[in-house]
C-alpha cells in the first residue's frame, strides 16, 4: 500500500462517517487534498469541549461559522461571541463566487448557500437585545474579577455576599452593592457584623466603591439588574434549526474583562440551572468562548478553580464549550486537558516567544506518521488546520492537516439597517428592553437606616424634653428655701468644724 492509500485508510478508519457528525473538510498529504479522507466531528462528542486556535488572519472565525452552521442544521442551538459584529451575516445566504466554488470542488462538494436563524444580543442594549445579570448571579468571585480587586478586597466582597444571603437582601444592581458596602463599613451595620463577620475598614470599602463608580462612569452599569437574562432563550429552534445567538461586543471591546467575565457568569448559570442529561446523541447547546485568553489573564486562583469546575462538570448537562484563542498556551493546563476536540490553525514563529509557544503546542499532539507537526503548523494556509478530535467512542483521532469546507452563509456583516430591523423584530428585544425595579437591598437598607435615624431622633427629643422638665419637678417653694438655708449652713459648719477639730486634736465645742 502506497503512502497516499495508507493515509486515506487511516483517516477514514479514524474519523466517524456513520453517525451524526459535522463535516470539517478533507485531509491534506504532501500538499494534495484527498477528498476521500473526510475529517468529521461526531455530534455526540461535542459536549467533550474543544479548542479552536491560531494566529490572527488564519481563519478561526470562519471555522467557528462553519461549525455553527452545521450545528444549527442538526437542530443544536449555538451561542457565540461576535467580537467585531461581522457574524450577523449568518442570517443571510452567502453569495457564490468562483473562489468558493473552487474550494468546495477541491473537497468533492458543491457550494450551496444557506441562511440560518440568528438572535442578536448586546451588553449595551444598542446592538441587540439587552443582556443583563443581577449582581447576585455574578457572585463575589466573578465580581472581584471585573472590579480588579486584590485578595483582601475579594475576601471582603465574599463577606458582603454572605451577609446579604443571611439577611435576605437581594443584590440586583450596583446601587444595591454600593448601599450594602457603605452600610456595613461606616453605617449602622458596622457594629452588627463585627462579631459574626469581622469589621470592614473604610479604606477597603472606599477603594471598592471607587472601582464600582468607575464601572458606572463607563456606562456599563446597565448590564446589572432586572430583567435578568433567561438562559432558556438560548435553547430556541426555528423550523427545526437551532438558533445561533450572537453577543455583539463591538461597542464594548475596550472592556475585555467585563464581557469575558459576563460570558463565564452566563455559562455558570447554565451549569447550575440545567438538569443532568447523561450522554446525549447530540449536545443541547454549544457555547463558543472567543477571545478566551482575556478570561484567563491575571486571574485569581479562586477564579480559575471556578472555571475548571464548570468545564469539568457541565458536559453532563449536555453542554459543549469551545474556547477560541491565538495559542493553546493561553489556556491553563487544567482546562486544556479537558478539551478533547482540537482545531489548530497556523502558528507563526517570528519571535522567541512565538517559537516557544510553537514548541509547547507541538508537544500537545501525539506523534504522526504523516506529518512533522512543527513544520506543518507553520506551513498551514488560510482555511486550513491541524485537527484531532474524539470519535464516537471517545478515542482521539489521528492527527490530520485538513482543508476546511467554506461557510454557506454570508461572511460579511448585515448592513446596519437590516441588522437593526432583525434586532427589533425579535420578541427578545422588547422583552429585555423593559427595566424592572423590584424591592432590593437598596430599598430595604434605606428604610432600615431611615427607621434608625428616626428612632435616634425620637430618643434625643425625649432626652431634651426630660432635661427641660427636670428643674420644675425639683423646684422648692420660697418658704422652704428660707427655712432650709440656715439649717443647711449650720449642719455644714458643724461637720467642717468637727473634721478640723479631730485633725488638730482639739475637741469641738457645741
Amino acid at each position: 500500500m502506497d503512502r497516499k492509500s495508507k493515509f486515506t485508510e487511516t483517516i477514514k478508519s479514524s474519523y466517524t462517517t456513520e453517525k451524526a457528525f459535522i463535516y470539517l473538510g478533507a485531509g491534506i498529504l504532501d500538499g494534495e487534498i484527498i477528498p476521500e479522507a473526510e475529517v468529521n466531528l461526531a455530534l455526540k462528542m461535542m459536549n467533550r469541549h474543544g479548542l479552536i486556535a491560531g494566529a490572527t488572519g488564519t481563519g478561526k472565525t470562519r471555522t467557528l461559522q462553519l461549525i455553527a452552521e452545521q450545528l444549527s442544521d442538526a437542530g443544536v442551538p449555538v451561542f457565540m461571541l461576535d467580537v467585531k459584529g461581522d457574524l450577523s451575516g449568518l442570517n443571510q445566504a452567502g453569495q457564490t463566487n468562483p473562489k468558493l466554488e473552487e474550494r468546495a470542488a477541491a473537497l468533492g462538494r458543491t457550494f450551496e448557500p444557506s441562511a440560518f436563524p440568528v438572535e442578536l444580543y448586546s451588553l449595551s442594549g444598542e446592538l441587540g437585545a439587552q443582556m443583563r445579570a443581577t449582581v447576585l448571579e455574578f457572585g463575589p468571585v466573578l465580581l472581584a474579577k471585573i472590579l480588579d480587586l486584590n485578595d483582601t478586597q475579594a475576601g471582603v466582597m465574599a463577606v458582603i455576599f454572605k451577609y446579604a444571603d443571611d439577611n435576605k437582601l437581594p443584590l440586583l444592581d450596583l446601587n444595591d452593592l454600593k448601599k450594602l458596602i457603605s452600610y456595613l463599613s461606616s453605617g449602622p451595620g458596622a457594629a452588627e457584623i463585627k462579631e459574626s463577620y469581622g469589621s470592614i475598614s473604610t479604606v477597603t470599602s472606599g477603594t471598592m466603591l471607587r472601582k464600582i463608580v468607575a464601572i458606572e462612569q463607563q456606562g456599563l452599569s446597565r448590564i446589572f439588574g432586572e430583567r435578568s437574562f433567561d438562559i432558556q432563550d438560548l435553547f430556541n429552534r426555528v423550523d427545526g434549526k437551532g438558533v445561533i445567538s450572537l453577543l455583539n461586543i463591538s461597542d464594548v471591546q475596550a472592556q475585555p474583562v467585563l464581557y469575558s467575565t459576563f460570558l463565564l457568569s452566563l455559562l455558570a448559570e447554565i451549569f447550575y440551572s440545567m438538569p443532568e442529561a447523561g450522554d446525549p446523541e447530540k449536545p443541547k447547546l454549544v457555547f463558543f468562548f472567543d477571545e478566551a485568553h482575556l478570561l484567563f489573564k491575571n486571574s485569581s486562583r479562586a477564579f480559575l478553580e471556578q472555571i475548571e469546575t464548570i468545564i469539568r462538570l457541565i458536559r453532563s448537562k449536555g453542554i459543549g464549550v469551545f474556547f477560541c484563542t491565538q495559542s493553546p498556551m493561553d489556556v491553563p493546563e487544567s482546562v486544556l486537558g479537558q478539551l478533547g476536540n482540537r482545531v489548530q490553525h497556523a502558528l507563526r514563529a517570528f519571535t522567541p516567544n512565538d517559537a516557544e509557544a510553537l514548541k509547547k503546542t507541538v508537544n500537545t499532539y501525539p506523534r504522526s506518521d504523516f506529518y512533522e507537526i512543527n513544520r506543518t503548523l507553520t506551513a498551514l494556509g488560510t482555511g486550513q488546520a491541524l485537527i484531532t478530535v474524539l470519535n464516537e467512542k471517545g478515542i482521539p483521532t489521528e492527527v490530520v492537516a485538513a482543508h476546511l469546507i467554506p461557510p454557506r452563509a454570508s461572511m460579511s456583516p448585515l448592513p446596519a439597517a437590516e441588522a437593526d430591523a432583525l434586532m427589533k423584530s425579535s420578541n427578545n428585544f422588547s422583552k429585555y428592553q423593559e427595566v424592572i425595579d423590584p424591592e432590593s437591598a437598596y430599598d430595604i437598607l434605606t428604610k432600615r437606616v431611615d427607621a434608625k435615624l428616626t428612632e435616634e431622633a425620637n430618643i434625643k427629643q425625649q432626652e431634651v424634653e426630660e432635661k427641660q422638665n427636670a428643674p420644675k419637678r425639683n423646684e422648692k417653694s420660697t418658704f422652704e428655701k428660707v427655712i432650709s438655708a440656715p439649717i443647711t449652713r449650720q449642719i455644714g459648719t458643724a461637720i467642717v468644724r468637727g473634721l478640723f477639730g479631730m485633725l488638730t486634736g482639739k475637741k469641738p465645742r457645741y
